[in-house]
């Protein structure tokens, strides 16, 4: 299930993002970006929704992913 950024208090969108960011141990190739930097590039991401914000019932977890992953993973259901 997708969840709407702003249906979220922003305090509870950053706590999210920044739990993404560190658990995700994502490269940036050379160069080197802040925690601050990071959570707003996910932040844009999701902003304009080229990532979107999903809960699983299943696992009963919140994930952030792209939006064309969630799209791929919806078609092949």
């Amino acid at each position: 299930m997708i969840i709407p950024i702003k249906s979220l208090e922003p305090a509870t969108l950053t706590s999210i993002i920044e739990q993404f960011v560190l658990s995700e141990g994502t490269d940036y190739g050379e160069t080197v970006y802040s925690l601050e930097q990071k959570v707003a590039h996910v932040r844009l991401q999701l902003e304009n929704e080229s990532a979107l914000l999903v809960y699983s019932e299943l696992h009963e977890t919140v994930n952030i992913i792209l939006s064309q992953d969630y799209a791929n993973r919806k078609d092949s259901l």
